[in-house]
């Protein structure tokens, strides 16, 4: 009996337990929670949302990329429709009556179920067509408007950069639901990437209704009334001015140039060539059908996302995995009689042979890369070509090819590196030898890099074996943008080494006529511009123009990456291209003003379509 009796005790106390439990929630949520009260009588209020102004996006030096400007969204609650003048209100938003007509008719047909929704009707309206429907607003039961901010861009530069803003449809807000019908997020660019500081907060106004359904007044006086959260400012990276100059040398050019500030790794500018038209963000849904369906891909962010081979410049990256080594040093020649002879071959172009390490830099030989190759893969160091070929791929992953950089850019791809597996597959396990691969010495074959990885090579090789990870924004109002950007990632390869590959590229660029030097096209007086010429092989057509530097030699302020498709040798197009910017940057001005005439002049798409 005693025992029963403690169960019937304890079940007595963990019954009255919870019925006080339920009595306070109960007294909280109907007594105290007048919020809660306010959100059950849903149907005795009416909000009116305030949505916020998009946070500015501002250059490097303080200049307004992207901006706001006021507009407005037409509202309509079918339950108060009643009889509107449907004429008037087509010729205010130059509307088609049979489409108003027909989407009055569906809303009278499903009032019911919207209940005492507002719904958006007509979006983006001008202030003027606003101040006329606001004079004629009584013709129009049922409708209303709310204010919002749509986005506006001085300066015609950066459409791939910035991104767009659009609003959300049914699978996003299913996958954030913190995100309503008629909101509008980010896509693309710094407005994907930076959404949750630029997008603010909405707010909302309460407006207590009547028996009638009519607005009677504020309720309570405004007390849980919500003011809109402006979102935050955002100071990009970007110089502006640069931006709009880069993308004028590159009109009617595809292909895409990348700069970036080697003591940080700020990118200075980004383009994509043909990009996004700036004019078009604004309202990108009326041309979005337009621009995806243009043949030269406009969306396509070809910075980060084309995983081209690097062709010539990646003999820098062999160089110096070759020095580390000990295969290589600086007195060791290698002859050249129009490439390397052995089983496939590499071919070469014509000049003086034999070479050395900076000689072959400044006359770009294939034939030093692929001996230089080859005694990496067949080093007596290592069991077999498998193994040093592994050892080989972890340098060059050290200066970020073959992964995503980790950038702020959304749309960032990796790149391809090739692995042993993939070579097992193609040649049969343990069947592949340093000839097998030896494309891979000059930047061909089974090796993808975006533009992005080979402007963070420029810049990695004038910070002496370090970069920064690239990155678009310098600083955010209020916010603290991620550390990861102020960490430097250091490769494999000692910093003296780097010096002796900075001798070659400076000589590329300024060398005496005569010398052999490919790149000499791209020298500015006092600038010491140090670089390397590519013509990556292209099977589709002409072969594509590619062109890194850095500058000055010591201290470097910009790192750049030029990379021209179908447009043949290095040093025709994407040399002179990046050597301009650098010009403009440094100097803020140009000297060589027919070299620049003659690059902005130049149609090369005709010799892609």
């Amino acid at each position: 009996m005693g025992v029963e009796l403690k169960k019937k005790n304890i079940l007595i106390i963990g019954i009255i337990a919870a019925a006080v439990v339920i009595v306070l929630q109960l007294f909280n949520l109907q007594i105290i929670d007048e919020e809660y009260k306010i959100t059950a009588s849903n149907n005795a209020f009416r909000y009116d949302i305030r949505y916020p102004a998009r946070g500015i996006i501002y250059d490097r030096n303080g200049k307004i990329l992207v901006g706001n400007e006021t507009a407005y969204d037409i509202m309509i609650t079918p339950y108060e429709v009643k009889d509107p003048d449907t004429l008037d209100l087509c010729r205010i938003f130059n509307l088609d009556i049979a489409d108003v007509r027909q989407t009055l008719k569906e809303y009278r047909k499903n009032r019911r179920r919207i209940g005492f929704q507002s719904l958006p009707f007509v979006k983006q309206v001008s202030p003027a067509q606003y101040a006329i429907f606001l004079e004629k607003s009584y013709k129009f039961p049922g409708f209303s408007a709310v204010s919002r901010t749509i986005r506006s861009y001085p300066y015609n530069a950066c459409g791939n950069l910035l991104g767009y803003i659009t609003e959300v449809d049914t699978s996003f807000i299913r996958k954030n639901p913190e995100y309503k019908r008629g909101d509008y997020v980010g896509r693309t660019g710094m407005e994907q990437s930076y959404e949750g500081i630029l997008r603010g907060e909405k707010g909302y106004n309460i407006f207590l209704r009547d028996v009638h359904n009519k607005i009677k007044s504020s309720f309570a006086e405004g007390k849980y009334d919500k003011e809109a959260i402006p979102g935050k400012n955002i100071t990009s990276s970007i110089d502006a001015e640069l931006q709009q100059y880069v993308e004028s040398l590159m009109v009617n050019k595809v292909g895409s140039v990348v700069a970036i500030e080697p003591s940080t790794g700020e990118i200075l500018t980004l383009v994509s060539s043909p990009g996004i038209d700036v004019s078009k963000l604004a309202s990108i849904n009326k041309f979005y059908a337009e621009i995806v369906t243009d043949p030269l891909k406009p969306m396509f962010n070809r910075a980060v996302m084309a995983p081209y081979p690097p062709g010539s410049v990646f003999k820098l990256v062999n160089g110096l995995i070759a020095l580390q080594e000990g295969v290589i040093d600086t007195t060791l020649t290698y002859p050249c009689f129009g490439g390397y002879k052995i089983g496939r071959g590499v071919a070469c172009h014509s000049h003086p042979s034999p070479t050395n390490l900076t000689s072959s830099i400044m006359m770009s030989c294939n034939a030093y890369y692929a001996n230089a190759f080859r005694r990496t893969m067949d080093n007596p160091a290592y069991p077999s070509v498998t193994a040093a070929f592994s050892k080989w791929k972890e340098y060059v992953e050290s200066f970020g090819f073959g992964t995503k950089l980790g950038s702020d850019l959304p749309s960032e791809q990796a790149g391809v590196l090739p692995s042993t597996k993939l070579y097992d597959k193609i040649h049969g396990k343990n069947r592949w030898k340093s000839l097998s691969i030896i494309s891979l010495s000059i930047g061909q074959g089974e090796i993808g890099t975006t533009p992005l990885h080979l402007a963070n090579l420029a810049a990695t090789i004038a910070n002496r074996g370090y970069y920064y990870t690239p990155h678009m924004v310098k600083s955010a109002e209020d916010t603290t943008i991620t550390a990861d950007y102020s960490q430097k990632h250091y490769t494999k390869v000692d910093p003296e080494n780097f010096k002796k590959i900075i001798h070659g590229m400076y000589l590329a660029v300024n060398a005496p006529p005569g010398s052999g030097a490919t790149g000499r096209i791209a020298a500015v007086p006092g600038l010491e511009i140090c670089g390397k010429t590519g013509t990556e092989q292209n099977p589709h057509g002409k072969d594509h123009s590619v062109f890194i530097c850095f500058a000055p030699k010591d201290n470097p302020k910009i790192a750049v990456v030029a990379y021209i498709e179908n447009a043949g040798f290095g040093a025709t197009w994407a040399a002179p291209i990046a050597s301009l910017l650098v010009e403009r940057y440094l100097t803020g001005k140009v000297e060589r003003a027919e070299l620049e005439a003659y690059i902005m002049s130049a149609n090369l798409i005709q010799k892609v379509l």
